[in-house]
Parts: C-alpha cells; sequence; structure tokens
C-alpha cells in the first residue's frame, strides 16, 4: 500500500514539473523577443546596485546599534553587580537584626550560631552566591562552602595582587561602616591556575560587632548578562524579518531566528561559512560576507551579512540580507517597464491573462492530489509512528522504575553509616548528662560529629534527586565529573560486596544529555556487578574504567572480569526484555534502554565484546563496554 502511493507521488513529482518548465520557457523566451535587452539590463544594474548599498547600509547600522547596546551593557555590569550585592547583603542584615531582636535575652555565642544557622544554606545566583562572616580579629566565622574554613584567621590573606583583602573586613568592622572590595582570586575548581576579578560588599552588624558580606567574580556575572541578551535577541528574532545571529569563537550559533531548528538538526550547518564568519570577526574585527545557506527555508538562498566581533566576549555578532527580495524588486520593475511601452500592452496582458489561468489550473490539480496522497501517507506513518513511539514510553517508564528501584537500596547503603554516627552521638550527650560529666568541648564535638553527618546525608538525597530530574536539556560536562557522580550513587553497594573499581580517566569536556548518560553508566556498572556477585569463586572482583578522546569521538570503556558473555548470547544482550537473570531480579530493558539512549538521543554508540585485560601486572577476561560519544 505504501509503495503504490509512494509511486504516484513519484511519477506527479515527475512529470509535472517537466510539462511546466516547457511551458514557462516557451512563455519566457517570446516575453523576451517582445522587450527591449539592453532596457532591461541597465535598469536591473540599477536596481542590484542601489538595493545592495541600502541594504548593507541598513544591516551594518542595527549591527552597529546592537553593538553599542552589548557594550552599555557591559560597562554597566560593574555597576549592577554592586547594586545586587548590596541587596543581598542588606536581606542578610535584616534577617540577622530580626534573629537579633527575638533572642536579645541570650548570649551573643547563642544569637551568632542563630544567624550562622539562618544564612549558610542560603544560595542565589544560580547557586554561586552566599554569606560569609568575619570578626574584628579577621576569623572566617561563617564559610557555607567549605565548614573547614570556619573559625581561622585569614587577616594575612592576600590575592594575586598582593592586596589583603580580610583587612579591608577587618577596617569596615573598625569604623562601623559598610563597604565594596574588588580584589583577584581563582575560582575553587579545575580553572585554580587563572585569576578572576571578584567584587564584595561588607556590612557592620553593630549588635555582635561582626561584619556580613558576599561577593561574586565578575566574569560569572557576565555571563548572566550574556544569558539575559542572548534570550532577548532570539526571542526579537522570532517576530522579526531581519534577524541577528550571535556566533562564538568556538564555532557556536548562540543566536538565530533557527535556533531551535539548528539545536535539533545540527547537519544543517554550514561550518565552513560559520568558519569565515569567526575569522572575519577576530582577523578583521567587521566586515561583510557573501553566501548561500538553507536554515529559515530548505530552499537555499543567497545572503549577504555584516559582521562584527565582540572580543571581550568572544562572539561575532551579525544580520544579513537575502538576494531574493532583489528578484521580487527587478520582476516589478519589469512590470512597470512593460507597461510604458505601448506596444506590447496586448501581448502582454494575453501572455499575463493565458498563462495565470493555465498556472492556476496546473496548480490546483497538482495541490489537490499531492495533498490527497499525502494526507493519506501522513495517516500512515502517524499511526505507525505513534506505536512506536507507545512502545518507547513503556520500556523507557519500566527502565526508570528498575533504576529507582537500584536507588532505593543504594540509599539506604549510603545513610547507614552516618545514621550510626549520629545515634552515637545523640546517646554519648545522653549518657554525659545523666552523669553530670557533659562539658562544653564535648558537646561541641558531638554537635558537629551531627552537623557534619546531617550534611552528608543532605548531599546524599540532593544527588539522588539530581539523578531523578526530568531534565531532557544538553548540558557541559566533563568525564571525570559524571563518572564521580554516576559512582556516588552506587558505591555503597559497590563496597558493601567488595567489589573495587580502578578509573583512568582522561578528562574530557562534551555537551550531552547529562542525567540520561549516568543512567547508562549505572546500567552498565550494576551489570558488571550483578555478574562478579554470580562468580563466588572471583577472589578480586574488579571494574576497570577508562575514558578516552580518539580523533572526534569519547571513549568509554567499562570492564570486569567475570569472566566474560556467553558467544550464544552475546549479540542478544541489547534486545528487549532479554535477561539471564531471574524474574524478580531483572527486566531485560537496562541494556536495551542504555542503547537506545546512546544511538538514539546521544547521536553514539554502544557495544560490548569479551576481551583480556592486564591491571597491576596480572592478567584478566571478561566483558568490556564500548560507549562512544561525538565531541561536536
Amino acid at each position: 500500500m505504501l509503495k503504490r502511493s509512494e509511486k504516484t507521488i513519484l511519477q506527479i513529482i515527475k512529470y509535472a514539473p517537466i510539462l511546466f518548465i516547457i511551458f514557462l520557457s516557451m512563455l519566457i523566451t517570446y516575453v523576451l523577443l517582445l522587450n527591449n535587452q539592453t532596457y532591461y539590463k541597465k535598469e536591473i544594474k540599477k536596481i542590484e546596485y542601489t538595493f545592495t548599498q541600502q541594504s548593507k547600509e541598513e544591516i551594518k547600522l542595527e549591527v552597529e546599534k546592537f553593538y553599542q547596546y552589548i557594550m552599555y551593557q557591559k560597562n554597566k555590569s560593574e555597576e549592577k553587580l554592586k547594586k545586587e550585592l548590596k541587596n543581598r547583603v542588606n536581606e542578610a542584615y535584616d534577617i540577622s537584626y530580626n534573629i537579633y531582636l527575638q533572642n536579645k535575652n541570650k548570649d551573643k555565642k547563642t544569637i551568632l550560631k542563630m544567624i550562622k544557622d539562618a544564612l549558610r544554606n542560603i544560595r542565589f545566583n544560580d547557586g554561586r552566591g552566599y554569606y560569609f562572616i568575619h570578626d574584628i580579629k579577621g576569623n572566617n566565622l561563617l564559610y557555607p562552602t567549605n565548614i573547614e574554613l570556619e573559625n581561622k584567621n585569614y587577616l594575612n590573606l592576600k590575592d594575586k595582587k598582593e592586596h589583603f583583602f580580610v583587612k579591608k573586613i577587618v577596617d569596615t568592622i573598625k569604623n562601623k561602616t559598610e563597604s565594596f572590595d574588588t580584589y583577584y582570586w581563582s575560582k575553587p575548581s579545575k580553572e585554580q591556575d587563572r585569576v578572576h576579578k571578584k567584587i564584595s560588599f561588607y556590612k557592620y552588624f553593630a549588635p555582635l560587632n561582626i561584619s556580613i558580606g558576599t561577593g561574586e567574580y565578575l566574569h560569572d556575572f557576565e555571563n548572566g548578562i550574556k544569558k539575559d541578551i542572548l534570550k532577548y535577541v532570539n526571542k526579537i528574532n522570532k517576530i522579526n524579518d531581519k534577524y541577528l545571529f550571535i556566533i562564538n569563537y568556538k564555532k557556536d550559533i548562540l543566536g538565530h531566528k533557527a535556533l531551535e531548528k539548528i539545536n535539533k538538526k545540527s547537519e544543517l550547518l554550514n561550518n565552513d561559512i560559520i568558519e569565515k564568519v569567526v575569522d572575519i570577526a577576530k582577523n578583521k574585527n567587521e566586515g561583510f560576507l557573501s553566501y548561500s545557506e538553507s536554515l529559515i527555508t530548505d530552499k537555499k538562498r543567497d545572503k549577504t551579512s555584516f559582521i562584527k566581533n565582540i572580543p571581550q566576549w568572544h562572539w561575532a555578532i551579525g544580520m544579513g540580507f537575502y538576494k531574493d527580495k532583489l528578484e521580487n524588486i527587478i520582476k516589478q520593475k519589469k512590470i512597470e517597464a512593460d507597461k510604458m511601452k505601448k506596444e506590447y500592452i496586448i501581448n502582454i496582458l494575453f501572455i499575463c491573462i493565458s498563462t495565470t489561468l493555465v498556472l492556476l489550473l496546473i496548480s490546483c490539480y497538482l495541490s489537490n492530489q499531492i495533498k490527497k496522497r499525502f494526507i493519506k501517507y501522513k495517516e500512515i506513518i502517524y499511526e505507525e509512528v505513534d506505536k512506536n513511539r507507545k512502545k518507547d514510553s513503556l520500556l523507557t517508564q519500566q527502565s526508570k522504575m528498575a533504576t529507582m528501584g537500584e536507588m532505593i537500596g543504594n540509599i539506604a547503603h549510603q545513610w547507614r553509616q552516618p545514621l550510626s554516627l549520629i545515634s552515637t552521638a545523640a546517646s554519648g550527650i545522653k549518657i554525659q548528662k545523666e552523669f553530670g560529666i557533659l562539658n562544653d568541648k564535648d558537646l561541641d564535638d558531638d554537635i558537629k560529629t551531627i552537623t557534619d553527618a546531617t550534611v552528608h546525608l543532605s548531599t546524599t538525597i540532593d544527588d539522588f534527586k539530581n539523578f531523578f530530574k526530568p531534565n531532557k536539556n544538553k548540558t557541559a560536562f566533563t568525564t571525570a565529573d559524571i563518572l564521580e557522580k554516576s559512582i556516588n550513587l552506587i558505591s555503597a553497594q559497590f563496597r558493601s560486596k567488595n567489589i573495587e573499581i580502578i578509573k583512568q580517566i582522561e578528562n574530557v569536556e562534551l555537551f550531552q544529555l547529562e542525567n540520561e548518560l549516568i543512567q547508562v553508566l549505572i546500567n552498565i556498572l550494576n551489570n558488571a556487578r550483578d555478574q562478579l556477585m554470580i562468580k563466588e569463586d572471583i577472589e578480586n572482583k574488579l571494574i576497570f574504567i577508562k575514558t578516552y578522546k580518539k580523533e572526534e569521538e569519547l571513549i568509554i570503556s567499562i570492564k570486569d572480569n567475570a569472566g566474560g558473555i556467553d558467544n550464544e548470547i552475546i549479540n542478544k544482550i541489547f534486545d528487549a526484555y532479554f535477561t539471564t537473570k531471574e524474574a524478580e531480579n531483572g527486566t531485560g530493558i537496562g541494556l536495551y534502554m542504555s542503547r537506545e539512549i546512546i544511538e538514539k538521543h546521544m547521536k553514539g554508540k554502544l557495544i560490548v565484546e569479551n576481551c583480556s585485560f592486564e591491571i597491576k601486572q596480572k592478567e584478566y577476561y571478561g566483558a568490556n563496554f564500548i560507549i562512544k560519544l561525538p565531541l561536536y
């Protein structure tokens, strides 16, 4: 049924254009014979030159306006950041002062602890912002991101430019005032060798003779401004015919009228054009570029764009115009010229009326035929797609439920030790209290033990919550981060079963679906764990993980020493509902969904093979799951 419909459609597409082209060619030939060729050529060249120059001036003016807007936003970024920091500290000050007013009858140490507890978990600026507290001696009383640095003196701490910024905080307390400070500090990440400008604001809190402050890296704040600008550009692009495009030096398209289409089908991009745009911006600062592209419509169209460089943000911004508008203008001018020539009026009218009627009849007939065929064809396709979608949805739900069951067991293992610590510390406090031997130091130590265990419990819950968060957007992350998150979610069960995980990681950054990749890694690791537990005679149960970059791909290899997969079933393990486990222990969809995720959602490959490998001068044999993901 489908083949018969396809043949009919092909016949329509094959013969109708031929007849139309023959007829149109004869018509054009006849019209050209009636008109003065020289007159048209001169008019066309004049129109083309005027249109091109005016269009270039228009797009250049629009790009210059947008460039000035970006520069204004960038130059105002420090002022905006200071205002926001001050507002944030004032909010913390109000919280602290309300706590003080409600607890005046308590000692200052208790009030300080209550204030610290209230401010410790407050985050802002996409989780980067937090509050810190210092006393007049330069002691750090609150540092939420690393509690081990609290209650230590940093009076002589200085930045890369020899600026003693803690002394600035102390001066703020001594002068009983508030102040801004700027210093240069490295971020607590893999960029430790890079120094960034940081702006902080401190405010004196008189009741406890301390300062409350916060800070933000100007670079991070500007990234927020960038996001707002890109959001604004992509919003106005949807409603305007002329649109702005933004490309960074890494050749990523950040802003475009067809951005959603580009994100769905990256193969539509012409990398040569993108390279030329970035090259003009970086090497010439600004300039025009002519090319052909088909991002807005499926048909390639000639376009000229003006590109301007924003070196501070590594952006190339631009706007263009399509030359097919020029073709429409030329056609209009031809009609006007024809009307001026009286001797051709009768012929033109006859040709136009005849052609219009014929083309309308042909167009109506062909449109109706194509419409009928394609509607029927579309209904069949939709029916098949709907069947496949329901099947995939069911498998995805089953895979998530199976993974959730595994995760509940992992939570139990992860919580066992911290709960034991909390119970032990609480019991110790109670016994010492009953015997009257409880002193402040022991109480503080036990409370710290309970607090640390509670933080660990909270971190564990956050890790599992983030795993189940339904995030289908691609994000940037590294192989080290993704493996650490995956192993942390299941590490307790591996430790309890004496399974050692050995890692050899080449830290590579990629832009992919993070949660879905974690699900695949957990499925493979759990599968390896189950196979190792079946083999009771294995002395050292090992899982070896290796990541490396090969050409344009990231390779993730996960090996175990469980003896490999039977050759009779190795080609079936990725089939839906295929499992070698008992019914209550396996669903047969984990590895199937893993391959679906890698190959359909992430455009990669997932394969398995048996292999020998050597660790610590000892040879092992087992299964090797290999994930291949595109880096670009």
